[in-house]
Parts: structure tokens; C-alpha cells; sequence
């Protein structure tokens, strides 16, 4: 199987889809790899490395979808991302697939298949491949570096000649990867934590990362969705919790949001008075900018100054930690091909797999994955009332 790697072209995408030590282990399977020059040197992966590990580098992108079977990048979210694959192509990346539903229609039409990362499902035969879990773990950990950076105050309770310095109260809103990791960042250095989620399960993990459980009173029965997820709420019970929300965020320092729903709006948990109400000098970094935001004020890409809270909305922010980053999600690759080849390194799809039936999108001139299917299906007609 002749597998192509993709230079990023998304602005302030830093990651490369696979990195030497993944192209070392492919090759090792009978693949052969090809590399478009300069994909990995913002994640310090040189053309040299790559040819080491047994790619061969190919100067133009033409070059690259001419001779790859299968096409591997990280951004594929944007409508021009894999717009040059032909009929029989593979393409896998980051799709954003149940934000842009409607661009899997044309490729099915023009015999692309298509394995969006998005959609492994959180199994745990799959956990080696969930690159959405890789991306949250590094977003968590920056998001505490981004705050620290920011805020007026020190993080850690120090004692010195001066006089005693009061620890930070940091305060993480979700505990799904991204907010555990945050949590236990912040910990780390040293400051107070304390951390809510809308599923009950999420209880026993907060305390696993040495942060103090919020609870307010709320019914939350129905907060758990498919895959471990935050199910969406309705409007009454996040009104219920944003009233109660707000006294616990005028106590902090620190605030960090990560609740998010896989193809929706993010729910806006911190409104405009909320903010009003918090300390001076407070800091708010809201990993669920580019969803929109979960904080009223959020602008993706900024940092804003409102009512004396300095608020942050980081876009990609894994792009930020492009090694490691590329490290993680070229594992996650990695094992997903180990899934997809068969012992003489080609590529089989079995859609009995879980797996394989999920993540992939659109193959033999169809659109395959369930979730997206849905989205496209056709609104049922309102019946007509009868006098």
C-alpha cells in the first residue's frame, strides 16, 4: 500500500499527520511512504529524518496524491482539503465531519473514500486511535500555561521573607480529557483546584486528579450522552445552572472551560453578568472558542479585556505543541492502519468492525457512517392538519 503525507496548509497549522518513528513501523508493514518535503519541520521532523525512516520525499503536491493510495493529513476540515483525491483515493484527517455534513455528499459521488478521526468511537479497542482525546490532553495542559501566563497572580502558595503569598483558586468547567488535564496541570503548580461537570461520573475522576468536586443542585440523570459525552441541555436547566454557577466563579482566579458537544454550538455557560460578577484580574480560557465558546463574551482566536476579567479564546491549540502533538495523533494513525491492513500491508475495510463502520465516512460511491447519514437525511415533511 502506497501511503502519501500531506504538508499542512491550514493557516498556524504546525502538526504533521505522521512523524519518522510511524513511517519506521509502516514501512515495516510493506508500505511505502512518500512525504511531501517540508511536512514535518515545524514539528522538528526533518526531510532527512523521514528518508531514514524509509519515506521518499516528493517535492510537489502532485507528486504526493499521484502516487498515494491512501492520504493522510491533519486539517481536513476545510472544502478544499480533498478536493485533489480521485476516484478510489483514501483520505483520513480530522473532517469535522458532523459540522460539514453536506461535503461528504460530492465526495461519495466522486468515489473518495473518506475516514474522518473524529468519529473512532470511544471504545476501548479504539482508545489507541482517538485523536480527539490526544488533541484534549494537550489542550488541557496549555490551557493551564495560557492562564498562568495571563493572571496577576502567582499559581502556588509561597512562603518567603515578604510574607505569605495565597495560592491561585483554579476552576475547570467540564471534566471530559481536556478539563482532567487541566485540572491536574494546575494542580501541579500548585494551585487550589476545583472542577464541575453535568455527569454525575465524572465525580470519582476529579478527585483521581486531586481536585475538589463541585456540586450544585441540579438533576442531572440525563447529562451523560453516547460515548461518555455531555449530552446536550435544554434551556431551562442551563439557565438553573448558569444561576448557580455564578456565585462559585466570583471566587475564582482562574476559570477554564471545556464543555463541548460533538457537532453543536457549545452551551454558553458563563454569560456577560457572570462575568461581571468575578474578581478583578481574573482570567477565563475558553477551549470551546471555536465551537463557538462556552463563556458569552469568547471571540475564537482573541484575548479580550471585559469588566476587568482578561478572556482567552485559543484556537487549535495543539497546533500550539506541534511535536508532541504530532507525536500523539501520528500514533493514533499508526494504530488505526495497523487496523486497516491485512498481513500483506493492503487495505482491507471491514464494516463489521465498529470501528471501520463509524469512522468511515464514504466508500464505493456512498456515504457509510450512520451519524452523518442522519444529518443529511432529508426534515420529514410537516403533516398537513386535517379540518
Amino acid at each position: 500500500m502506497r501511503i502519501s503525507i500531506m504538508r499542512e496548509r491550514s493557516p498556524g497549522e504546525a502538526r504533521v499527520a505522521l512523524t519518522p518513528a510511524n513511517v519506521s513501523t509502516l514501512a515495516g508493514l510493506g508500505c511505502q511512504v512518500c512525504v511531501e518535503t517540508g511536512a514535518g519541520d515545524a514539528a522538528g521532523f526533518s526531510n532527512a529524518a523521514y528518508r531514514e525512516a524509509g519515506a521518499e520525499i516528493l517535492e510537489t503536491r502532485t507528486q504526493l496524491l499521484e502516487r498515494g493510495e491512501i492520504v493522510l493529513c491533519v486539517d481536513a476540515s476545510r472544502e478544499d482539503s480533498l478536493a485533489d483525491l480521485q476516484d478510489g483515493q483514501v483520505g483520513i484527517g480530522l473532517m469535522d465531519p458532523l459540522g460539514h455534513c453536506e461535503r461528504f455528499t460530492a465526495l461519495a459521488e466522486r468515489g473518495i473514500t473518506t475516514l474522518a478521526l473524529e468519529l473512532v468511537p470511544r471504545i476501548s479497542r479504539a482508545q489507541s486511535m482517538d485523536a480527539l482525546s490526544s488533541i484534549a490532553t494537550l489542550a488541557g495542559y496549555k490551557a493551564v500555561l495560557l492562564a498562568a501566563a495571563q493572571a496577576p497572580r502567582l499559581f502556588p502558595m509561597m512562603m518567603t521573607a515578604a510574607g505569605t503569598l495565597n495560592p491561585s483558586r483554579v476552576f475547570i468547567m467540564g471534566a471530559g480529557v481536556a478539563g482532567l488535564q487541566a485540572a491536574a496541570t494546575a494542580k501541579r503548580l500548585g494551585a487550589v483546584v476545583e472542577a464541575y461537570d453535568v455527569r454525575p461520573a465524572a465525580r470519582e475522576q476529579i478527585l483521581s486528579v486531586g481536585a475538589k468536586p463541585v456540586e450544585l443542585d441540579l438533576d442531572t440523570s440525563a447529562a451523560e450522552g453516547k460515548g461518555g459525552y455531555a449530552s446536550e441541555q435544554d434551556d431551562a436547566f442551563l439557565a438553573r445552572q448558569r444561576e448557580q454557577m455564578g456565585a462559585v466563579l466570583a471566587q475564582q482566579d482562574v476559570v477554564i472551560t471545556t464543555a463541548a458537544i460533538p457537532g453543536a454550538t457549545a452551551p454558553v455557560l458563563i454569560t456577560e453578568d457572570m462575568v461581571k460578577g468575578m474578581k478583578p484580574g481574573a482570567v477565563i480560557v475558553d477551549l470551546a472558542a471555536e465551537r463557538g465558546g462556552n463563556c458569552a463574551l469568547t471571540r475564537a482566536g482573541e484575548t479580550l479585556q471585559a469588566y476587568g476579567v482578561t478572556i482567552l479564546g485559543p484556537a487549535n491549540i495543539a497546533a500550539t505543541l506541534p511535536h508532541h502533538a504530532s507525536q500523539m495523533y501520528g500514533r493514533n494513525l499508526e494504530n488505526l492502519l495497523r487496523l486497516l491492513l491485512d498481513d500483506d500491508g493492503r487495505l482491507q475495510l471491514d464494516f463489521e468492525d465498529e470501528i471501520v463502520a463509524e469512522t468511515v465516512v464514504t466508500h464505493a460511491g456512498e456515504v457509510r457512517a450512520a451519524r452523518i447519514r442522519e444529518r443529511l437525511a432529508p426534515a420529514p415533511a410537516a403533516r398537513e392538519e386535517i379540518a
